[in-house]
């Protein structure tokens, strides 16, 4: 059986990705690591900024699965939130490629990683954007306007988690859930 070429050159990127970033990786050294010539990159992908796309886009889809994984129908719509932001966060903070992009976001400002990361973020606030809208088709919570909520939602969240641990004690999973109650999704709940 063939090796399937495409996929070594995409778990190649990835890693090439994780460890030096996007800005530093070349198609040589993605190459080099799917032990293929540099030529059959370009039969799959047109620039290593396609080549980043497919990943992302995978790495999206992955963000999605985990955060569905834990969402239980018979819990309340807040927690279920709470459930799956706290997955998303802590799929971001976990995976290499994710922490490699962010750091270089921070350090260099390169455009192409400034960009997809704005594509994950947009990607998981349409997919909370989908839940809320879900939510209020089925009572759970009244009318709002969803893309701002879940907007709110998610910079709130990424603000408690990440933010705040700055100049303060981390806070518990509890004490965010008890907290995205209090001030935003308070609102959301339906006599609950």
């Amino acid at each position: 059986m063939a090796p399937d070429r495409r996929k070594m050159i995409v778990e190649a990127a990835t890693k090439s990705f994780s460890l030096f970033g996007f800005k530093a990786t070349t198609m040589d050294q993605v190459a080099k690591l799917a032990n293929v010539g540099k030529g059959t990159i370009y039969t799959f992908f047109k620039n290593k900024e396609e080549l980043f796309e497919e990943i992302i886009s995978t790495l999206v889809k992955e963000m999605i699965a985990e955060a569905d994984a834990v969402i239980q129908p018979a819990l309340p719509f807040t927690e279920n939130v709470h459930r799956a932001l706290y997955r998303l966060l802590e799929f971001r903070s976990q995976h290499q490629l994710m922490i490699k992009l962010v750091q270089e976001e921070k350090e260099m400002g390169t455009l192409a990683v400034t960009e997809m990361l704005q594509h994950v973020e947009n990607e998981i606030i349409v997919y909370l954007k989908q839940k809320i809208e879900t939510a209020i088709m089925k009572g759970a919570i009244p009318a709002v306007n969803t893309e701002i909520t879940s907007f709110l939602l998610l910079k709130m969240y990424i603000s408690l988690v990440y933010d705040w641990e700055r100049n303060h004690e981390p806070l518990s999973s509890n004490q965010i859930a008890e907290i995205m109650k209090g001030f935003l999704l308070k609102g959301l709940q339906k006599g609950e």
